[in-house]
């Protein structure tokens, strides 16, 4: 464990960026694409970017990170078309919405392309579109886990606040949270939308009007840090229950000071490195897992925090 850790510390962490690309020494020339739906603006993956590069580097392969700049899924339909129009040995990509992109995925494992589907997605659609497997967190039952263990908390209202209500896979996270307090969803998720200023008002004006609220719910660093800004300016900040989905430098600071009871852990490392692992080693001996890899979830509390403080927004 110490020489992965002494590894990880050693790699420069990605900068956030539409394409990347890491090339390695390959004598097969192998090339593998992860294509997701973030924008730009979403510094968590940051973390996916660093797992590819670091596989690549490791394993002596040319990795491309590729997303729509907006986090546009029609123009990531197009991205995932025009990437495997560029002939790579493999394509990682999130299943964001099926609607959208199974038919782009579809055409790319019908080419001759193997694809591994991860972080957004499920191990049904990833078998029904002919993918290889799927690497990730099944979403509504991370959700549903997050809501036992807020119901045995005591909890039995809250607020989700969604910043991107356009994915199947955040309003699955949601619902499973109400399924798992035993409370109908109704109007307690809000579209939030991308910007921090929007997000933390949203948040201080559904909680005005509803303040008989015991939680909040958020779904990534995108959320919860305007959440955390929002509650400490309502100064509902340590007073009211907040659970998140995801890390990064903030979330762990909430989490360290008691503001947030806990994260929850998907491991976005795992899902980008995994799979250019999984692929290279498909190519080169014809080895495959015999299963799907769930990378999370995992809860994250304020115990065992060294490692995660340490890498958290990098490798966390």
């Amino acid at each position: 464990m110490t020489s992965i850790i002494t590894k990880l510390a050693m790699v420069t962490a990605v900068a956030a960026a539409p394409m990347i690309a890491a090339t390695g020494a390959s004598a097969e020339g192998e090339k593998y694409i992860l294509v997701s739906h973030a924008p730009d603006s979403d510094s968590w993956w940051n973390t996916i970017k660093n797992g590819i590069a670091l596989a690549g580097e490791q394993m002596g392969v040319e990795v491309e990170y590729r997303n729509p700049p907006t986090g546009d899924l029609a123009d990531m339909a197009r991205i995932i078309d025009q990437a495997a129009a560029s002939g790579p040995n493999g394509i990682i990509t999130t299943l964001a919405d099926p609607d959208i992109l199974e038919g782009p995925i579809r055409n790319a494992v019908d080419s001759g392309i193997d694809v591994i589907i991860m972080n957004t997605g499920s191990p049904e659609k990833a078998r029904e579109i002919g993918a290889l497997m799927y690497v990730g967190q099944p979403e509504y039952d991370a959700g549903y886990a997050a809501g036992l263990r807020a119901k045995g908390d005591g909890i039995g209202s809250f607020l989700c606040v969604n910043h991107y209500i356009v994915q199947p896979s955040s309003q699955e996270r949601c619902q499973g949270f109400a399924d798992g307090l035993g409370i109908e969803l109704g109007n307690q998720m809000i579209d939030a939308g991308q910007d921090p200023g929007e997000i933390k008002n949203r948040v201080m004006a559904y909680l005005s009007s509803n303040p008989d609220t015991d939680a909040v719910l958020t779904l990534g660093p995108t959320s919860a840090d305007p959440t955390l800004l929002a509650l400490e300016e309502n100064g509902m900040a340590g007073d009211i229950y907040f659970g998140t989905f995801d890390l990064g430098g903030e979330i762990v600071e909430g989490i360290k000071s008691g503001v947030i009871e806990w994260g929850i852990d998907q491991q976005p490392f795992l899902q980008a490195y995994l799979p250019v692992v999984v692929m290279t080693n498909y190519h080169r001996y014809g080895v495959l897992p015999g299963n799907n890899i769930n990378s999370g979830p995992g809860f994250v509390t304020a115990d065992g925090l060294e490692k995660i403080e340490e890498f958290a927004g990098e490798y966390r």
